[in-house]
């Protein structure tokens, strides 16, 4: 995932997760908040409960893996973050994808669950 697409600050991150709505499927969980900015910023994570330093950098690689195609089509405006949950570790990443797109979907922030 490109640099400017990125959420790094951890302040952003509380913000996101603080006052952002969440929508939660079983192997990902969604933080959706509107930003003031024009553009899209992604935050991908993967916390202890994933497993050990392998499987969490893997969790983390899928979710970029399949975020990646789908920036364009995304409505801007929006700071989002992907929260990997330990089921994701074992996942493919067509699984991954399928996962992404509903979340997105049900967030209204793409119009079809099938649109890439």
């Amino acid at each position: 995932m490109q640099r400017k697409f990125r959420l790094t600050r951890s302040q952003d991150f509380k913000r996101v997760r603080q006052s952002g709505k969440s929508y939660a499927h079983p192997l990902i969980v969604l933080f959706a908040q509107s930003n003031d900015e024009v553009k899209i910023r992604i935050g991908i994570a993967a916390g202890r409960t994933v497993g050990t330093a392998v499987k969490r950098n893997r969790a983390k690689r899928l979710l970029r893996e399949a975020m990646q195609p789908l920036i364009p089509s995304l409505k801007y405006g929006w700071d989002l973050i992907l929260i990997a949950r330990p089921s994701l570790a074992v996942s493919t990443l067509a699984d991954t994808h399928q996962a992404v797109l509903n979340l997105l979907y049900r967030a209204k922030l793409i119009s079809k669950p099938d649109a890439v």
